[in-house]
């Protein structure tokens, strides 16, 4: 059926609430990361607000669709989604990455409700995604388990032996979004090392791929259904996205992956997200 335009419009909303949430937020604690944290923002909000089966209120019901933040460094979005969503009071927000507070650098599962799994050392998302949803088979339940990786992170080898072994067992109750925005830590992936085909690496390991504009929420929305529908194999969306989404200065810039926001900063993105600071 795909998005309505009202649904389409509230998702909309909520992305440009939570960039300006996000820099609000990094610019007041200084310290944290935007660039990965912006260019997630659709892929988050449409998967908690439309598509996976979860609730505040039932945290631990073992029939819950499994969310896990592969690329850890965009934890602070992930835990604006989770307070929007009720797992936990939205002024906790403003503890993140403080001393003692239950909102680390990076998701931390024995400490944050709506956490699946502690991520911060790229590519552990994929292998216990994975674990996940073979578990889920052998209980016989119907919930997915859905990774979110960042394009950097494919050069973990252990991404790599988790792809043969998900396309192997068949775990098509298993969905990996990729968020392609082309820069990493240090420099653009072309600089670092060069993926080549994406989508051709993906389908030659024997997964259904999916190629999209990572960035509008209906497209989104339609790719992670058309996903459901596959059988027997594993599917990957290939979101293209753009690294600190939003905001002029941040876009496309390796610099953005971690760096305080200056009050000269601030006063620019917020101008360009149409909110006065």
């Amino acid at each position: 059926m795909g998005l309505s335009a009202e649904r389409k419009e509230y998702l909309d909303g909520l992305c440009r609430k939570f960039r300006q949430d996000l820099i609000r937020l990094l610019h007041a604690i200084q310290t944290g990361h935007p660039g990965g944290s912006l260019s997630a923002t659709e892929i988050l909000t449409t998967l908690y607000f439309e598509k996976l089966n979860i609730d505040a209120k039932r945290p631990q019901d073992p029939d819950r669709d499994r969310f896990i933040l592969g690329k850890g460094h965009a934890a602070p979005m992930l835990y604006l989604v989770l307070a929007e969503k009720g797992f936990f009071p939205r002024e906790e927000l403003a503890t993140l990455r403080q001393l003692d507070s239950h909102l680390q650098g990076h998701p931390c599962a024995r400490k944050t409700c709506g956490v699946e799994l502690s991520t911060g050392p790229l590519g552990l998302g994929l292998p216990a995604g994975l674990g996940m949803a073979m578990a889920a088979r052998l209980d016989g339940r119907a919930c997915r388990t859905v990774v979110l990786m960042g394009d950097g992170e494919m050069q973990e080898g252990i991404v790599w032996e988790a792809a043969m072994s998900a396309a192997k067992f068949a775990a098509d109750n298993l969905l990996l979004i990729v968020d392609n925005n082309g820069v990493q830590l240090d420099g653009t992936l072309a600089e670092i090392m060069p993926m080549g085909d994406i989508a051709a690496k993906w389908r030659s390991f024997g997964w259904h791929v999916l190629h999209i504009d990572g960035h509008r929420v209906e497209m989104i929305d339609a790719a992670v259904d058309e996903a459901q529908t596959v059988k027997g194999k594993p599917t990957v969306i290939i979101a293209d996205t753009i690294k600190g989404k939003g905001v002029s200065f941040m876009e496309g810039q390796s610099a953005w992956h971690g760096k305080p926001i200056s009050q000269e900063e601030f006063e620019h993105a917020m101008q360009e997200l149409e909110v006065k600071p």
